[in-house]
């Protein structure tokens, strides 16, 4: 076994990796960027190293870098983690040159795999069903329109090499084919640093399906069931799940068994995951291997009690499986949901800055959190904007979908955008609940992004329940306080109006002690918390419910947030409530002579000039933030005064970047 490993990763990866070496008792050796100096990888690991500045392709994509601080700490094995060199066949060489072990399958069968083109061709005689396609890379924008027209639109324009969403573009006509083709071959190159690009047909309607296995060095493969990752956008997964809800169990094992018949047939040795599309009768197609551990592995150790990351060490270091096919279990139903540090109002653009409060919910053994930031760590635009992944279990799939909404009302970031509260609106969708979704689901439901503000409230009662049990703490504390310094005992008001969306609610509110109790719309509630004042997170129970909700006071206001929507309710006397009704609104200021920018990130094309007329939809800037390359187009039919950007100037969010006439 080996005594100390270097983990060639950052992030929420390589604390993972590390947790798992500790309990093997393995020393950890970490490497980070002038970006990550602070970074909890290199808190938790025994040391750490430095290997460059800030942008991946002068640090963690430096093989030699790598290579050196293996050698100057004496770490005799690399876990690549997933993304950076996880899929680098020439970094897995380099590392056997130095008589370094790489935790990972080895170079022929990376080279093979990691290019969709050769693995698409070993998949097919292997006797794995591929989707139809062209065989041969694409030349340019021409070429693509040409072989679009011969396969047929809707065409999927990817990446030979990579993953991850990286580099692929869904085209449904000649316009959409030449411009998905440029900007999947700019991001392939950025990502991945190879800008070959195939394409093939565009399954409608599908699903987006994958089955780990892992194998020895003495052939011994096995599969541990499928995972669901169709809840997408753009591509990138959002909620993974194991087992998949659509998937039976004759499905299961012919999907299995031909992800072992491919690992095979280039002699895979290590963890790795055969991906699939599937479509709405259960026919599926290979879409591609992934010769890492994945993002989504956890949903995978939690339905089957596996350490992967163990294993892949144990088989690194030359030992045999511990298990065959017939011990493989499946126990209960595990959901993961991805913590972006993006804005789901804006069209999920990447956010940026710095975690003034990270609170993630309690862990237990069916409730995980993997990350690799703490309340005060900095989100950057140079890595992926991923921050955290929240991982619940449960005995079946309607029972780990309510430990996961609950898990996401106590999930309390501040300081950047995030999509918590997003993904606790799709896991109360009656579209996943039911699992008759696909990888459109997303694009369907949420075609302009997301608003928790606007999220509809099928109930309002828990809302007005909790503003008004907050407002009697806060009341009475305020009557304590002024009558110690007047002499005078005054008992808080009883009764109040609360206003929810434009609409007026009176309630009646007493205190005994720790419990609430309120009339509103004739039904009496009881309620119990033990919240203090500033406390973000109100935990109580209604009624014998048990609730959390998310909570700040701004003003007069309480602003809650629960249950993927958020809202302002203003808490007033029934005399304060008739004065507040002739409030005038405040207007918002006019901008519309301005294109601000809608993220921060780096301009790397201007593609218009001042005096150019511009139609609406007209691509005006390109800004690339966190790996991907976002189009900015004209909103309506103008004519562009001043550009006030550079190219190559890196900008914030909502700066002004275009002047119209």
């Amino acid at each position: 076994m080996f005594e100390k490993i270097l983990i060639a990763n950052r992030g929420e990866i390589a604390c993972r990796v590390i947790r798992t070496a500790r309990r093997m008792g393995i020393k950890t050796v970490a490497v980070y960027s002038d970006a990550d100096r602070n970074a909890l990888h290199v808190e938790m690991a025994d040391e750490a190293v430095h290997i460059g500045p800030p942008e991946a392709a002068k640090s963690y994509l430096l093989a030699d870098k790598i290579i050196m601080a293996c050698k100057s700490t004496g770490a005799g094995a690399v876990h690549p983690g997933y993304g950076f060199l996880s899929e680098n066949a020439e970094f897995r060489e380099a590392l056997k040159a130095s008589d370094i072990a790489f935790i990972g399958p080895d170079a022929k069968a990376i080279k093979s795999m990691g290019d969709k083109r050769t693995s698409k061709l070993i998949a097919r005689e292997a006797g794995v069903n591929i989707v139809p396609g062209h065989d041969d890379l694409i030349r340019d924008a021409d070429h693509a329109v040409a072989v679009a027209e011969e396969i047929g639109y809707p065409v999927m324009i990817k990446a030979s090499a990579g993953g991850g969403g990286k580099g692929m573009r869904v085209a449904r006509n000649e316009e959409e084919c030449r411009s998905g083709f440029e900007r999947a071959k700019n991001e392939a190159a950025t990502s991945f640093g190879d800008d070959r690009i195939l394409m093939e047909k565009f399954i409608e309607q599908p699903r987006h399906i994958e089955i780990q296995i892992i194998a020895d060095h003495d052939g011994n493969t096995v599969y541990l069931g499928e995972r669901e990752c169709s809840i997408q956008r753009r591509h990138q997964k959002i909620i993974e799940e194991a087992p998949s809800p659509f998937i039976d169990k004759a499905t299961r094992k012919r999907m299995g068994e031909q992800a072992v018949a491919l690992a095979r047939a280039v002699n895979y040795r290590s963890a790795g995951t055969v991906e699939f599309i599937v479509d709405s009768e259960r026919h599926f197609y290979f879409l591609e291997m992934n010769t890492r551990l994945q993002v989504e592995h956890p949903v995978t150790e939690m339905i089957t009690g596996l350490d992967l990351v163990e294993l892949m060490i144990r088989v690194s270091a030359g030992e045999k499986l511990p298990l065959a096919q017939k011990d493989i279990k499946l126990h209960g139903h595990a959901i993961e949901s991805r913590i972006y540090a993006e804005d789901p109002s804006r069209n999920f653009l990447p956010s940026t800055g710095r975690l003034r409060h990270f609170i993630p919910p309690e862990e237990s053994d069916d409730v995980r959190i993997d990350t690799g930031v703490t309340e005060g760590s900095e989100v950057s635009v140079y890595y992926d904007p991923m921050i955290a992944k929240l991982i619940t279990h449960d005995t079946d799939r309607p029972r780990a979908i309510a430990r996961m909404r609950d898990a996401l009302d106590s999930f309390y970031i501040r300081g950047i955008k995030h999509n918590v509260s997003f993904l606790n609106a799709i896991a109360g969708h009656a579209g996943f609940a039911a699992g008759t979704f696909d990888t459109n689901f997303i694009a369907e439901h949420y075609p302009d992004g997301f608003d928790a503000g606007a999220c509809p409230v099928d109930n309002p009662a828990p809302w007005i329940i909790v503003a008004a049990t907050m407002h009697n703490i806060h009341k009475t504390r305020a009557n304590r306080l002024s009558g110690q310094f007047s002499g005078t005992k005054r008992r808080p008001d009883d009764d109040w109006i609360i206003f929810m969306n434009g609409e007026r609610h009176a309630v009646h509110a007493e205190r005994e002690a720790d419990s609430h109790f309120i009339h509103y719309n004739d039904v009496d509630y009881t309620v119990t918390t033990d919240w203090q004042f500033e406390q973000p997170l109100f935990h109580c129970s209604i009624n014998n419910e048990n609730l959390t909700f998310q909570v700040e006071r701004h003003g007069i206001w309480y602003q809650l947030e629960h249950r993927g929507a958020c809202n302002r309710l203003l808490v007033l006397t029934e005399f304060a409530a008739q004065l507040y009704r002739h409030m005038p609104e405040k207007k918002e200021a006019d901008s519309h002579k301005f294109h601000l920018s809608p993220m921060p990130g780096l301009v790397i094309k201007i593609p218009v000039r001042e005096g150019q007329k511009v139609r609406a939809g007209e691509e005006l800037l390109v800004i690339e933030a966190m790996k991907m390359e976002n189009v900015i187009t004209a909103e309506r039919n103008s004519t562009v005064a001043r550009i006030l950007v550079d190219l190559n100037e890196s900008v914030s969010v909502d700066q002004p970047l275009i002047e119209f006439e």
